[in-house]
């Protein structure tokens, strides 16, 4: 199926677009991807309706201290849950008017060219035929009428807005007229292959169609704005998935007695319907049978390696056999056939060897995807596993609902899988080939390449495999191998552990048995989503056989089952560095890992450990604190320091608009931090942070020389312990209900509506401590390339911190497993928080004087 990369959708097909961002529940649904899929166009500036919907005397009032009060915990509106849905029903209803308001303006821009065009075709000289014009511009004006009288009703009850009004017999109407878009989207293939061929042939014609001008809405400042053929007859595609989410919108802010409520059901059934009718031939099905025995050769290893081959990554099985290698991949069978694997390349032992970049004449392009897209496959996979674990509390068994999530799950963790490795292993064949494998981790690398050289010391002769021999070896895979499913969740039996979710400490302590003195250092790894990421590293050890670090770290878990250790010796000399980004060019002395065992990890004691490895023992000691218990918030005895210290008292003690805590480590890290790789993510030394709260608690004299002696992760540190040790989170405990219904918004005009005017709500002292952390943790996503942290990264680093309520508040969810708690509360935090990052630049003073504005695209 044709792909329209030229939309922000290089993965998706066209089809793929309308049903990727539902899972038809009312509870919860994931709006955001729909207000990710910018077109061409870029953002347009949405009109000013009225009066804030959310402006309430209540919401304004001020404090004894002159400060803004924030809304009570029990909704955005004194009088309870429905004045509330009324409210927040509203702000979605003004949000979907004015994008309405901007839909139809594109729809007339499509069509203004088409009268002149329908008026040469006639002519001796027509720009276009009869029947091209027809098809480009199928059912266009009977979408652009159905619109219309919607938006033409629709706005005068926006107007006089009360409690009972009505306007689900509207989006009845507008559901029950999809037909129009049924055949507009059956012919939406043919509409733009035609328009491209067509601008192709007429250079007039090109001209029109690359650049239609949409005028602007009423108040906007900006008159027309142009706009391509090809990204307007999008337009439809995209409205069919926002109509639909705002009636998820609607319906969970409309109260169940009100006669809005059976119509907008009414109206979400037949928009799902149709979406469902659209999506029905697509369910590809697959079985899996065992294969004939395998014989001679011993299998020594295997596992799913991500190769690069042709520019592209290939998920491949890779066996390590005793006298050779074997890179295969399943093939595709009928359904009822055995599966059996394809060999793709074999390499014998005797004639591999391991390339590194300097002995290659060139680096192959590898395709890669931002950071930030990893980041949100992870969200998509928490809140899909969030997804899961309640449709299996409702039905208690097997169900549809529950194989299409899993199923789902399984192509978001597969994704994910083979686009996260970064970390090169070169194999070259001496009688020709060289060969690329991608590997998520150092530690996997350093395992293939001890494994094969191990091999390697045996007598080994170089063998040629007839094609029968090939054929057969190939056939054995299938029952020899211990490796059966790639490593995701929805591959794993619902009785294994699903890991650990909060903080484990690991104290790095010694270690013995080097033969010879020399620069050394520890990392440490945890794995997380099915592969491993670095999340700590000791300072270098000079000149010693006997490193003495003694330093303690303090490692988030999402739902680690293994922590690992790599011990390294410093290489110093530039001349072996080598050109790969991702090449660790230290030399790895020693490996080894140890499994979190939930029952021995979970105690409030230290539990220390040897870990072995090729001769060397490292010696360490850890502890587990689980999510719920190690984010607690309590506040502190001493009034006078500024840890577990209110942000309004610290502010006014100090006479300041931002505590001077975060300006001075924002600083240090604005001055040397910011190239550094990993930074709020590798942890700190836990006794440098404990050091430097210790120095801000007392106001010491000294501070700033510490500072710029200090670790620069240990400053990074100490900034985020600041926040997650404030007496209540900096967004407040009473916001934060609100805070999690207007990220659930999926309708952007209404969600920026909402965002917007909660920052308003904020007590001046947050609000501005917010602002400037916000513009700081943007200026350290700008080095991304350096400092591979994306805003994602920083997102989910600081979510949690900046909006976990406190414990009163939290006690309140009544929820038990930590991976739920995981899936929950911390992704939506994460959402929140990057809402803010990507959005424009916030000043305090326009904040402040706006009531409502809109910034977003249809």
């Amino acid at each position: 199926m044709e792909h329209l990369s030229t939309r922000g959708l290089p993965r998706l097909s066209w089809i793929d677009t309308l049903y990727s961002n539902f899972n038809y529940n009312t509870d919860g649904y994931d709006g955001d991807a729909a207000e990710d899929r910018k077109s061409q166009d870029g953002s347009e500036t949405m009109p000013f309706i009225d009066e804030s919907p959310t402006m309430s005397p209540q919401l304004c009032a001020r404090g004894p201290d002159g400060e803004a009060v924030s809304p009570t915990p029990e909704g955005m509106l004194p009088g309870g849950d429905i004045e509330k849905g009324l409210e927040m029903k509203k702000l979605v209803l003004s949000g979907f008017l004015a994008s309405e308001e901007i839909y139809i303006n594109q729809l007339d821009a499509l069509l203004l060219p088409m009268k002149p065009l329908k008026a040469t075709a006639t002519t001796s000289q027509p720009v276009l035929t009869t029947q091209q014009i027809e098809t480009i511009f199928y059912k266009i004006q009977d979408i652009f009428e159905i619109h219309k009288e919607f938006y033409d009703a629709l706005y005068p009850h926006i107007q006089q807005w009360d409690d009972k009004v009505t306007v689900g017999h509207l989006f009845q109407k507008l559901a029950s007229q999809l037909g129009v878009y049924k055949a507009f989207v059956d012919n939406y293939k043919v509409a733009v292959e035609t328009a491209d061929k067509c601008s192709q042939a007429n250079s007039q014609f090109q001209k029109i169609s690359e650049n239609l001008k949409v005028k602007g809405p009423k108040d906007s400042k900006d008159c027309t704005t142009s706009v391509t053929m090809e990204a307007l007859l999008y337009k439809p595609i995209d409205r069919v998935t926002r109509s639909t989410l705002v009636l998820h919108d609607l319906l969970k802010h409309t109260p169940k007695d009100h006669p809005d409520f059976p119509l907008l059901q009414d109206a979400l059934r037949i928009s799902q319907n149709f979406l469902s009718s659209i999506n029905e031939e697509i369910d590809p099905r697959r079985t899996a049978v065992t294969t004939p025995k395998g014989e001679a050769r011993q299998l020594v290893k295997d596992g799913f390696l991500v190769e690069v081959s042709e520019g592209s990554r290939k998920l491949r099985h890779v066996f390590l056999f005793t006298d050779l290698l074997l890179c295969a991949k399943m093939k595709k069978t009928a359904v009822g056939k055995h599966q059996q694997y394809d060999c793709k390349w074999y390499i014998p032992l005797a004639d591999l060897s391991f390339q590194t970049l300097d002995d290659s004449d060139s680096c192959p392009h590898v395709q890669t995807l931002p950071e930030h897209e990893i980041e949100e496959m992870k969200t998509k996979i928490s809140a899909i596993k969030s997804e899961i674990q309640k449709e299996k509390k409702a039905v208690k068994g097997q169900s549809r609902a529950l194989d299409r999530l899993r199923k789902k799950m399984n192509e978001q963790e597969s994704c994910l899988l083979l686009h996260s490795p970064t970390i090169p292993f070169r194999i070259h064949n001496k009688n020709g080939k060289s060969y690329l494998f991608l590997l998520s981790s150092d530690y996997e690398r350093s395992e293939w390449r001890e494994a094969i050289q191990k091999l390697q010391k045996k007598d080994l002769q170089a063998c040629v495999l007839s094609s029968v021999e090939l054929q057969v070896l190939t056939g054995s895979c299938f029952k020899l191998r211990t490796v059966h499913n790639i490593p995701v969740t929805s591959n794993k039996d619902d009785e294994e552990t699903p890991g650990l979710y909060g903080f484990l400490h690991v104290i790095v302590h010694s270690a013995k048995g080097f033969k010879e003195s020399a620069n050394l250092y520890c990392t440490l790894e945890v794995d997380s989503f099915g592969y491993f990421v670095s999340k700590a590293k000791t300072r270098v050890f000079r000149d010693t056989t006997e490193p003495q670090w003694n330093e303690e770290f303090e490692i988030e878990l999402e739902g680690s089952q293994c922590l690992r250790i790599l011990c390294y010796e410093k290489c110093y000399d530039k001349s072996k560095l080598n050109k790969d980004d991702n090449e660790i060019v230290d030399k790895i002395m020693g490996k080894g890992q140890v499994q979190l065992d939930p029952q021995a990890v979970q105690s409030k004691n230290w539990h220390m450990d040897i870990i072995e490895m090729n001769g060397i023992k490292v010696e360490f000691s850890m502890k587990f604190t689980s999510r719920d218990l190690s984010l607690k918030r309590t506040p502190s005895k001493k009034q006078s320091g500024v840890f577990g210290v209110k942000i309004s008292v610290v502010t006014k003690r100090e006479r300041s608009k931002v505590p001077y805590i975060v300006r001075q480590c924002i600083e240090e890290v604005e001055k040397r931090g910011i190239d550094e790789v990993g930074i709020y993510r590798i942890s700190g030394v836990a006794t440098d942070i404990q050091a430097l709260k210790a120095a801000f608690d007392t106001n010491t004299k000294d501070i700033l020389v510490m500072l710029s002696d200090m670790d620069i992760n240990a400053i990074a540190g100490t900034l985020k312990l600041y926040f997650r040790e404030l007496p209540e989170p900096l967004l407040t405990d009473r916001l934060y209900p609100a805070f999690m219904e207007g990220i659930a918004l999926s309708d952007p005009a209404a969600k920026e509506n909402c965002m917007m005017h909660l920052l308003r709500s904020l007590p001046d002292p947050n609000l501005i401590t917010f602002l400037t952390l916000l513009e700081h943790l943007k200026r350290v996503a700008e080095k991304e390339p350096i400092n591979k942290m994306s805003l994602h990264n920083l997102a989910t680093v600081f979510g949690p911190t900046l909006l976990r309520p406190s414990e009163s508040e939290s006690s309140k969810a009544h929820i038990t497993l930590a991976s739920d708690i995981w899936s929950h509360d911390v992704m939506a935090q994460v959402q929140v928080l990057l809402y803010y990052l990507q959005h424009p630049p916030i000043s305090f003073t326009e904040l402040k004087r706006n009531t409502l504005y809109f910034s977003t695209d249809v």
